[in-house]
């Protein structure tokens, strides 16, 4: 049984901001290549709650795998029947004139708590400018509610341009932008990184490194440079702890992650250390 925290407030305990459920339809899920042919299943709460129990975690953040509102609302009704999911980071139709609507409805659930697109996969490389996306995303804040940004290295220029046309919404960056780690390349992103840090709305998710590695041979080495500049950059009140499960598990065991993310901060303070692995979360999406 996972420890239940959310009723307590318990400052000590871990939360795993970033995790995905699905039930597995090829075409749904077609970016699962055969690569990643572990993924081919359904990974639904009772999963996750083996590798969170595995791992030593007591809360976890649902975050989409899909732009459609069906799957905000499962995701919410999953939430609902499952104390150990404390948030939701679900999809909305941000560039339609629904969207105050539809934002209105979802928000009646507690635990939505923050919005998705999938920016990384966007064609257009204008698409952060849009008017339509804009407005979207001016609606968030009338609604207490974050926007993670998932993007690749190379949008991160553009996203700091659109980071700063929303002063005061809660950005979280997912899986660091994800950096070349394969390539072991820390330039451009470490200077763009510490660019976007220099917003203080602007968060940072330690996640989804292992899978921008050697999938098969990384270590904890390969992976420290990237982890350090995070944590210097944004410090350790705007960085959480994220497993991106189940994706992962194509490059680690789930408490192998959980393992590797404590090594990084081994050399903070004990507060310090409870923020990346709870605090941060709490905060940034009010939980």
């Amino acid at each position: 049984m996972v420890a239940s925290f959310v009723m307590t407030g318990d400052a000590a305990s871990t939360i795993d901001a970033h995790h995905h459920f699905w039930r597995y339809d090829s075409a749904e899920y077609e970016w699962i290549d055969d690569s990643m042919s572990a993924l081919r299943r359904d990974f639904l709460p009772p999963d996750l709650a083996v590798a969170l129990t595995a791992g030593g975690v007591h809360g976890a953040i649902s975050v989409q795998a899909r732009q459609t509102l069906d799957e905000t609302e499962w995701l919410l009704a999953l939430a609902s029947a499952h104390d150990f999911i404390v948030g939701v980071v679900g999809w909305v139709p941000l560039a339609s004139s629904s969207v105050r609507a539809d934002l209105a409805k979802l928000v009646a659930h507690p635990k939505l708590r923050g919005v998705r697109h999938v920016l990384q996969g966007e064609a257009d490389p204008r698409f952060f400018e849009r008017p339509d996306f804009n407005a979207g995303i001016g609606a968030l804040r009338d609604f207490s509610l974050a926007y993670d940004l998932l993007i690749y290295e190379h949008q991160l220029p553009a996203a700091l341009a659109f980071v700063d046309r929303h002063p005061g919404q809660v950005f979280v960056l997912d899986h660091a932008a994800k950096p070349r780690i394969r390539e072991r390349s820390v330039e451009p992103w470490r200077t763009h990184v510490r660019d976007l840090a220099r917003r203080p709305d602007v968060y940072c998710k330690l996640s989804g490194l292992v899978t921008e590695a050697d999938t098969h041979a990384w270590t904890d080495a390969d992976l420290r440079p990237y982890a350090d500049t995070v944590l210097e950059a944004f410090g350790p009140s705007r960085v959480m702890f994220g497993s991106d499960w189940p994706v992962c598990l194509v490059a680690s065991p789930y408490d192998r992650w959980v393992d590797a993310v404590r090594g990084f901060t081994a050399g903070l303070t004990a507060s310090e250390r409870a923020e990346v692995l709870g605090g941060t979360a709490r905060r940034a999406y009010r939980l």
